[in-house]
């Protein structure tokens, strides 16, 4: 087996620490994760990349796994041990409601109109249909992700619930509920959350955040109101890398940065400005700089005068040792 190099949630780590636990009434040991790594649309870009589901008793979540790779041949060594594999991985969790969305999305008609309502089990299967490679050969599916892959991302419940998140329901029965993939629930469901994260602590505190408003000069006393715009612009921004173009176009429209986008277009004019001024500066001083007289000789060493003042009587000149005998 491969040893790989990982940074993950530490509720994640303690789950693989004590991954047995005794059934009730059973000596048999039960996996406390058993489940495995998955080929799934990435919601930004469609491409198929791997996520780990993740289930205990205290939490459900799914892990994105990206590897860091350095750019020349690296290993880790720890003890008397060498992993060749330089490479780290990282595995954050993801709100599942993210990852359904280029899964349903493909359940749309393309003329526009409306799609039908459909239990869970018909609509993942239809978007599972979508994802089949074009043919066997080995291209087309690494090139894209595994409908089976899909199939068992669905059928996990906490992914399920998630289904009201980015669909229109209705209840026919107690028991039957079906779902049509909805672009409004969608963007209704992300105001949500750049309202929660532009609000939060811990977004507020951090320091990239803050170096890119102070850089857009929106840290200013007076410009309270530029600064609660600026916080919302830079979660959309945020949440936007997980989301389908349209959708991320949609949840920026959905808000009026008018002010703002005025205000940055302001302070880029007069960066540009300072910048012209400050060139012409030192183009100007740079004239004046030239001197109108020669410039005087450098004042000797002081071992330069010594050796002008030591005596040479009796002692031959240089040139009478190249002199023929």
């Amino acid at each position: 087996m491969n040893t790989h190099f990982c940074v993950m949630p530490i509720d994640i780590i303690q789950s693989i620490s004590q991954p047995l636990q005794l059934e009730e009434n059973s000596v048999k040991p039960k996996l406390w994760n058993e489940s495995r790594m998955l080929r799934l649309p990435h919601p930004r870009t469609g491409l198929p990349s791997l996520f780990l589901p993740s289930e205990s008793e205290k939490a459900s979540t799914v892990l994105e796994i990206q590897a860091v790779a350095p750019p020349d041949e690296r290993s880790w060594m720890t003890g008397e041990e060498i992993v060749a594999d330089g490479r780290l991985l990282i595995m954050t969790p993801v709100d599942p409601s993210f990852l359904l969305l280029p899964i349903l999305q493909v359940t749309q008609p393309t003329d526009e109109s409306l799609a039908q309502f459909k239990p869970a089990d018909d609509l993942f299967d239809e978007a599972a249909g979508k994802f089949e490679p074009a043919s066997e050969s080995e291209s087309d599916k690494a090139s894209s992700s595994n409908s089976q892959d899909i199939l068992e991302f669905c059928s996990l419940s906490y992914v399920r619930r998630c289904l009201r998140h980015v669909c229109e329901t209705k209840e026919i029965t107690p028991e039957l509920t079906v779902y049509r993939y909805s672009q409004s629930k969608v963007l209704e469901y992300m105001r949500a959350k750049v309202a929660h994260l532009s609000t939060s602590e811990k977004f507020a505190a951090s320091q990239t955040v803050i170096r890119n408003l102070a850089r857009d000069g929106l840290m200013e006393d007076g410009k309270e109101e530029l600064l609660s715009l600026g916080r919302l612009r830079a979660a959309c921004d945020m949440i936007s890398q997980y989301l389908p173009s349209v959708t991320r176009d949609a949840l920026v429209n959905s808000y009026d940065f008018a002010i703002l986008q005025t205000q940055l277009n302001i302070n880029k004019e007069e960066a540009m400005a300072n910048a012209v001024s400050s060139a012409s500066k030192l183009q100007a001083k740079g004239q004046k700089a030239v001197p109108d007289k020669k410039r005087k000789a450098p004042k000797p060493s002081f071992g330069v005068e010594k050796l002008k003042k030591a005596n040479t009587t009796g002692m031959s000149k240089l040139s009478s040792f190249f002199n023929k005998a």
